[in-house]
């Protein structure tokens, strides 16, 4: 009764703690062997952690659901995921902002900075986006948003919530993009990487703030995840990497800005 009474209370920063313990317990299980051993982490035990951290959110959003609410909690979550009647025009932000915003800042930096920008065509890896788009959302946007959004405005709990999306990839941060390892720019990349996720978690938020669908921040995410994997350029050295990511990051924030200007604007025409 006391777990279930703190889970009420704290039902947030709850499904943080479960998301985070399953995620890195699960992270350190595959790269432990070499750790204690003293050797480096090969690339494919860090990719392989990847799929291992996907049961974090899931697990946590479905633990604390059925815990606090039951059968009838976790109906309701299948029912928002299989939400898809929503007007047409929430699709459009849906599947076309990330692959536009990523060739929009690629087509800059190949022809301003260097021809080594130059975008992918790796469709393959736009599957890469599938798995994380649709269980991690079953955790950040099925439980942890509409949680957040009983105090909080959908930017405020877009931006929260997605610094701790960025922060929760940290196990995996080295292994991500196509310069892997970072050396001395991983910091630089990952505040990077971070200021894309909490950018496009805002946009997430925005989205399902209107539709009350986890399937269309499914797709968003699954879409984010998987333009970055196929058109990201590849080669490229750990310091282009980074700075094609804060491009995007920079370009993700200025068209978030733009969203809520446009909102405000209506609200204050409204009125």
């Amino acid at each position: 009764m006391n777990y279930k009474n703190y889970i009420r209370r704290h039902p947030v920063s709850s499904y943080f703690q479960i998301t985070f313990a399953i995620s890195w317990l699960g992270a350190f299980i595959i790269a432990a062997p070499k750790l204690f051993r003293g050797q480096p982490i090969p690339k494919m035990d860090g990719i392989l952690m990847f799929p291992i951290m996907l049961a974090g959110p899931v697990g946590a959003s479905i633990i604390l659901t059925s815990f606090t609410e039951g059968k009838s909690g976790l109906r309701n979550i299948w029912t928002r995921m299989g939400k898809w009647k929503v007007p047409v025009r929430w699709y459009i932000p849906v599947l076309i902002l990330p692959p536009c915003l990523i060739m929009l800042v690629l087509f800059f930096l190949k022809n301003f900075i260097s021809p080594a920008f130059t975008a992918n065509s790796f469709y393959f890896g736009f599957l890469f986006g599938v798995p994380a788009g649709f269980f991690e959302e079953i955790g950040w946007t099925g439980y942890a948003l509409p949680k957040m959004r009983q105090k909080l405005n959908f930017v405020q709990a877009g931006v929260t919530l997605g610094l701790f999306w960025g922060l929760w990839h940290l196990p995996v941060i080295d292994f991500l993009g196509a310069a892997s390892p970072h050396g001395k720019y991983l910091f630089l990349f990952f505040l990077a990487f971070t200021g894309i996720l909490t950018a496009m978690r805002v946009l997430i938020a925005w989205v399902y703030s209107n539709t009350g669908s986890i399937l269309l921040a499914q797709l968003m995410h699954a879409v984010s995840t998987g333009s970055l994997a196929m058109l990201g350029p590849a080669p490229l050295s750990p310091g282009k990497e980074t700075l094609w990511y804060a491009s995007y990051a920079v370009l993700l924030w200025i068209t978030v800005l733009i969203i809520v200007t446009i909102r405000s604007r209506k609200k204050t025409d409204a009125h």
